[in-house]
């Protein structure tokens, strides 16, 4: 019997076009094997009840981009293990449900549920193609999930804007565009462009059976606009956090060096025009 773990070794890593269907499925394969490694190494600082929105630290309970939630049905997509929806739940009074395409992230999810002793609706899915009925919802949003992961994001926006209600309001933080254009160093190694900030081609791993094992999409900030009014969305803000003084934490390519000059996250906040 073949040793799976070889089979899936890393073999090659850099920015190359590859199979939308190959691309588009190797993140649920990819968080299955690494969510607790995740969790282990960030878990932390994103807390077992805290929503996140981003490395610089920018939490909801400071920003307050969903609004006032009490009471609201709400749905997190590209959750990991749901601590967005469990602080929405339990502190802002948010019927809130998360979804995630990772079976890993999801038991993971189970797991904080029982330690914290606040159940989260927890909902195996993909963006592309969510579980629920149109216009059942008030508020959808995630965190750094779902939109880096698939090659076709306009049909994320297009499932959302599905299942809102007319009114209803999608706020998404992805990497900010700029920084492809820059190596993924914390220190001054990534403050000096290398590539052309306009080639979409995705960041891809693959097997040595050349298997894609983990691919991350870029798109413009011009993309994200677009994506997200082609969807019928009204663009209410885009917010670019800046590096806090004081915060000395390092996450993959962030850090207080590059974050002193570069942005490192972009918010989008959006809603689907009342009927």
């Amino acid at each position: 019997m073949p040793d799976e773990s070889q089979d899936d070794a890393l073999a090659e890593a850099g920015y190359r076009a590859v199979p939308d269907d190959q691309g588009g499925r190797a993140a649920r394969g990819w968080w299955d094997a690494n969510a607790q490694e995740y969790l282990d190494e960030h878990g932390e600082f994103l807390g077992p009840a805290d929503l996140l929105w981003c490395p610089e630290g920018l939490r909801e309970s400071q920003a307050r981009l969903l609004g006032d939630v009490r009471g609201a049905r709400v749905l997190e997509i590209g959750a990991g293990a749901a601590q967005g929806s469990r602080w929405l739940r339990s502190v802002a009074g948010a019927d809130a449900v998360a979804t995630d395409v990772s079976a890993g992230m999801l038991a993971a999810a189970a797991r904080l549920d029982a330690d914290s002793g606040v159940a989260v609706p927890l909902v195996q899915a993909d963006a592309r193609a969510l579980p629920f009925a149109d216009a059942s919802f008030d508020v959808v949003f995630t965190a750094f999930g779902a939109l880096p992961f698939v090659p076709d994001a306009p049909r994320v926006h297009a499932e959302v804007a599905r299942v809102l209600r007319p009114g209803g309001r999608w706020v998404f933080s992805v990497t900010h565009p700029l920084r492809w254009a820059f190596p993924d160093d914390p220190g001054t190694g990534g403050l000096t462009a290398t590539r052309s900030y306009f080639d979409r081609r995705p960041y891809v791993e693959s097997a040595a059976d050349g298997r894609v094992l983990y691919a991350e999409y870029h798109r413009t900030v011009g993309d994200h606009v677009a994506d997200v009014v082609g969807a019928g969305f009204v663009l209410d803000s885009l917010l670019e956090p800046e590096w806090p003084a004081g915060h000395e934490r390092v996450w993959g390519g962030w850090g207080p060096v590059r974050g002193a000059r570069l942005p490192g996250t972009l918010i989008v906040r959006a809603h689907r025009p009342p009927a």
